[in-house]
């Protein structure tokens, strides 16, 4: 149980905002350990009791929006695949124990098998706390140009499964030294070498693009209430800019970018809104993609949607995505009634109508792939933007119903989409953080938390393909494949160590 506490305290250390991303790795053997030789019912219990050690806090920006229930419901949920998790470590023990110089490759496999189940159920999954994301600064981000998150939770699984295999020893046994040497080293190699990986060049021609965070009145759930406020905060920074471009401070930008909510009165039918969306337009001169909840002529059904709104013609609607992965519990309500009964907050949440295509925005400075909020953190939403001609990627989101530190992890997602397709990314926020990221994963120009500000950033244009976008979800079946025959062949040893069954 004090391993299990330890390494889910480790795993929450390594992620945004505390960033100890070398942590990572130590969570994961922290947990291997603990996992060990337990029966299976022993196994879930600690993978759980970690996973509740880490998604409790990591996840407390939710109970700012829905309540305190909902947060533990959601952490609950989450936590179960830790203990899942925790099964199949302990079903893996005689494999282990038989040949201790296979525990990085099996740690490395487990773990990306349980995240692409958590990433998938139920209801379209929550991938938020993959091992992955708690890598934005660290060397082994440049792997995810090979092969996406994936290969980045891969290898830093695998480097914990090395610093288990290096502490479960003999100590006493002279000739065990060399193999804990290699295991040492092979850590290391796996933690520090990728900082030699190339990562994807960008094209050279270059766009300046403008985020505006307008910021809102006041943080929480009420932000809704204040919507014309908000729109107002937009319009008037935007206008900010336009008058020092004319002044000659500022370079004119060739494209404006708005959060998402922006403007959360729908300007496609109320005129005031347009109007004041169109004034924005018309003074900065270039394309505005907005971010705006557009209703729907059946009650209580809304969109949200990325609308380019030209200077001159206004909204261009053949230049319009529809976010594509509303967020259940949270955009849309599954099992109202049911849900109800939790919390009272329920009819708050009206029904978010998903989009079917992908976030492809053409404009005159840069074909844009537009993935909004949460979207951010789901694999093939982000690839689809690119395999469809995206030059730029752009994360609209709204962090004011949530805190820095879900703004923080989120921006970590961004680094590593922009180092796993090559091309470079911003996100900009209601309330913030905003920011620009290159493909390497380095971060230009953040803005500061519950504030406004107005960013302007040359961004690179372009480039080729990685082989991550290529490969897609390739990499990840494989890995869920080779986890589930590690599984199968593991039987025939634990029939053996427990006299012809396996152990409950």
């Amino acid at each position: 149980m004090l391993l299990a506490l330890a390494a889910g305290a480790a795993l929450l250390l390594s992620f945004p905002p505390y960033g100890l991303w070398f942590l990572g790795p130590v969570a994961v053997a922290l947990l291997a350990a603990a996992t060990h030789r337990r029966r299976l019912r022993g196994g879930f219990g600690v993978g759980i009791l970690a996973g509740f050690v880490f998604f409790v806090p990591l996840l407390d920006w939710t109970n700012l929006a829905a309540g305190w229930l909902p947060w533990i419901l959601l952490c609950t949920a989450q936590a179960a695949y830790l203990g899942l998790l925790g099964v199949a470590g302990a079903w893996l023990s005689p494999l282990h124990d038989r040949w201790r110089a296979v525990w990085p490759l099996t740690a490395g496999l487990l773990w990306v098998a349980q995240e692409a189940l958590r990433d998938r159920a139920p209801f379209g999954g929550f991938p938020w706390g993959r091992l992955a994301f708690s890598q934005g600064d660290a060397p082994g981000l440049r792997l995810a140009v090979v092969g996406g998150a994936p290969l980045v939770t891969f290898a830093v699984a695998a480097a914990g499964g090395a610093l288990i295999a290096l502490a479960w020893r003999r100590w006493t046994r002279p000739r065990s030294w060399a193999g804990a040497i290699g295991f040492a080293v092979a850590a290391g190699v796996i933690v520090a070498g990728p900082a030699l990986m190339p990562v994807a060049k960008p094209a050279a021609a270059t766009t300046t693009v403008a985020i505006v965070q307008g910021n809102v009145p006041r943080l929480g759930l009420d932000f809704n209430a204040q919507r014309a406020a908000v729109l107002l905060n937009h319009v008037r920074a935007t206008e900010n800019l336009a008058e020092e471009v004319r002044l000659g401070r500022q370079p004119k930008p060739e494209l404006v970018i708005w959060p998402e909510n922006s403007s959360d009165i729908d300007p496609l039918r109320n005129p005031d809104a347009a109007q004041q969306i169109a004034a924005a337009a018309t003074a900065i001169g270039v394309p505005i993609l907005v971010g705006a909840v557009l209703r729907s002529d059946v009650p209580g059904e809304i969109r949200n949607a990325g609308i380019l709104w030209q200077p001159v013609t206004g909204p261009d609607l053949d230049q319009l995505y529809v976010k594509r992965h509303p967020v259940p519990f949270a955009e849309y309500m599954p099992l109202r009634p049911i849900a109800r009964v939790v919390s009272d907050k329920v009819d708050l949440v009206k029904n978010m109508v998903a989009g079917d295509t992908p976030g492809v925005v053409r404009t005159p400075a840069a074909t844009i792939g537009d993935v909004i909020c949460f979207e951010v953190a789901y694999d093939s939403i982000v690839r689809d933007t690119v395999t469809g001609g995206a030059q730029i990627l752009a994360v609209q989101t709204n962090n004011a119903t949530f805190n820095e530190s879900e703004a923080r992890q989120q921006l970590a997602m961004v680094q590593l989409r922009a180092v796993e397709h090559g091309r470079e990314a911003l996100m900009v926020s209601t309330v913030g953080v905003s920011a620009f990221v290159g493909t390497a994963g380095q971060v230009y120009s953040e803005t500061g938390f519950n504030t406004r500000a107005v960013v302007l950033h040359d961004m690179h244009v372009g480039g080729p393909r990685t082989l991550a976008t290529r490969l897609g979800h390739w990499p990840e079946f494989a890995a869920v494949g080779l986890a589930v025959l590690l599984l199968a062949g593991a039987a025939p040893l634990r029939r053996r160590r427990n006299g012809g069954s396996p152990a409950a």
